[in-house]
């Protein structure tokens, strides 16, 4: 199972438009995709640190994290990157071209001794 993560706080509408464009793409290749902007059923009023808590719970049941464009800006995504670097999980890079989102590279962790 893929857990798509990319930035949120300060996008248009959560960005979420992205986040259904990464499933979308993820989901005609054949993967179950856990995507961050369903999670919630449109629920604004939780904290960061309650959506925080609850998205990591849901990425440790996965075995892949993909990581939408601008996850390095964002401190949430920076963190399940983080996350899924420390347990070992592959990682998806998606990217953008005047076509909409590719999957680029794709790396699987190496186990550390």
């Amino acid at each position: 199972m893929i857990y798509l993560s990319g930035p949120m706080t300060g996008y248009r509408g959560f960005n979420y438009h992205k986040f259904d464009e990464g499933a979308q793409l993820l989901t005609s290749l054949g993967h179950t995709v856990v995507n961050p902007a369903d999670n919630f059923g449109g629920r604004t009023d939780l904290t960061r640190a309650e959506y925080m808590r609850l998205d990591i719970a849901i990425l440790l049941q996965c075995d892949t994290i993909a990581l939408l464009p601008g996850y390095d800006l964002s401190k949430g995504a920076a963190l399940e990157n983080s996350i899924a670097s420390e347990l070992n999980m592959t990682r998806i890079y998606l990217y953008d071209t005047p076509d909409g989102l590719r999957v680029g590279a794709t790396h699987a962790s190496l186990s550390r001794p």
